[in-house]
């Protein structure tokens, strides 16, 4: 992995793979640059690809204080390494920093917004006090309770099932990103309603989900899609729990990618 110095001071670790128009994927919750692996190098046989460690997560830094406008600039700053302008594929709140960094003036040039969980479409939204909450917990010295929170209220996964991964092998690495997880509810909170600016982005955009998603986000996606100027909402087979179907989703960004 190489890095880059993002607008205040943060390292933020990236991948570059294959050659062609530049496509970068944001992803999510509990996610670094290997979250779309698939997807990623399916893309880069005919796209370079790049994908990155949003902060506080992998192998990138951290800065504080959190702004939203932060990640907007780590998000340029990648654009910037993977050629100057890009198409930028955001997955889950991944989707809501890309759409926001595009509102911002971003060179972006093509939008893939994957289950981007916006409050539409009857989906609820993110509780306004969800960020300061996890926020104490974390420094009180309960990662995992900020964790085990986020899931419940910023995931919305039933509480016994959020029991049972603790004590899963892979709860100790979910654990180690619940900084992050402050910084994915102030995305999804502050951001949960796309604003004016936001429902103004001109690029050619695709709403995507999986056929197998959860209950709501297609919903919200076909809302997301009728407040974008040139956007439309595809379903592709398979996503199971919201799980990215990257050969079907590959298809889709590459007929995205013939639009001008």
């Amino acid at each position: 992995m190489q890095t880059l110095t993002s607008a205040d001071g943060t390292t933020i670790a990236y991948e570059r793979t294959g050659s062609g128009p530049a496509v970068v994927l944001a992803t999510g919750a509990f996610n670094d640059h290997t979250t779309g692996a698939d997807l990623a190098a399916l893309l880069a046989q005919d796209h370079t690809v790049v994908t990155y460690d949003r902060r506080a997560r992998g192998r990138s830094g951290d800065t504080a204080p959190y702004a939203i406008q932060r990640e907007i600039e780590d998000l340029a700053g990648v654009i910037g390494v993977a050629g100057g302008s890009a198409a930028v594929v955001g997955y889950s709140s991944g989707g809501h920093l890309a759409l926001a960094a595009a509102a911002d003036g971003v060179p972006i040039t093509h939008l893939a917004l994957y289950e981007a969980p916006f409050a539409l479409g009857g989906l609820p939204a993110r509780p306004a006090d969800l960020p300061g909450r996890l926020t104490a917990l974390i420094a009180a010295g309960r990662p995992g309770d900020a964790v085990a929170l986020f899931q419940t209220e910023g995931v919305g996964l039933p509480a016994a099932l959020v029991e049972q991964l603790r004590t899963s092998p892979g709860w100790p690495a979910l654990v180690a990103l619940a900084q992050s997880t402050v910084y994915d509810a102030t995305v999804t909170s502050e951001l949960g309603v796309p604003t004016p600016a936001m429902c103004a982005v001109a690029v050619p955009t695709v709403v995507i989900t999986g056929a197998q998603t959860w209950p709501g986000l297609p919903e919200s996606a076909a809302a997301l899609a009728g407040l974008l100027p040139r956007a439309r909402h595809v379903v592709v087979t398979g996503g199971a729990d919201h799980g990215i179907a990257a050969e079907a989703t590959a298809e889709v960004v590459r007929e995205l990618l013939r639009r001008t």
